[in-house]
């Protein structure tokens, strides 16, 4: 497990990266025939995280009810996304992953709901919702860097 969590660290920090450079008005942008911003993808992988590991897992989220209710699948940017927002996202993308690695350590998830997702995959315990995180993660940043391709702001 601790190369998929440090494989989801190392996708994580280049997101950082990609974010960092970048102003506000681009990471909220929507280009044209896309569905969502980078500002929404940076988001939305906390909230995936949270979703897969704590609640398939039975634990409280880590982070605010609305920060899930704001970035969860099936959701989209309704508004500007501001930096305040993006800054948390920064803190919840780096604690919330060192949270997960502690809490492997400390056996911290003995229940686990099994759960599909939308890739079609089953995740049957929280190492295989950690292995798709990784993915979820990776996906997330490609999409993104298509994003930052595509904005009309350079």
């Amino acid at each position: 497990m601790q190369k998929q969590i440090e494989l989801i660290k190392i996708t994580r920090g280049r997101f950082i990266q990609l974010v960092d450079g970048l102003s506000l008005e681009q990471l909220n942008e929507i280009p044209a025939g896309m569905s969502n911003n980078i500002a929404w993808n940076f988001g939305h992988i906390v909230a995936a995280q949270q979703s897969l590991c704590n609640s398939l897992s039975g634990l409280p989220f880590d982070v605010e009810p609305e920060y899930i209710a704001n970035f969860k699948k099936g959701t989209k940017p309704e508004g500007l996304i501001t930096r305040e927002i993006i800054d948390q996202c920064k803190t919840y993308i780096v604690s919330n992953i060192s949270v997960v690695e502690k809490g492997l350590k400390e056996n911290a998830y003995t229940k686990f709901q099994v759960y599909t997702t939308s890739f079609g995959n089953t995740l049957n315990d929280i190492e295989d919702a950690i292995r798709f995180v990784a993915v979820h993660d990776a996906l997330h940043l490609g999409y993104s860097m298509a994003i930052r391709k595509n904005l009309s702001i350079k």
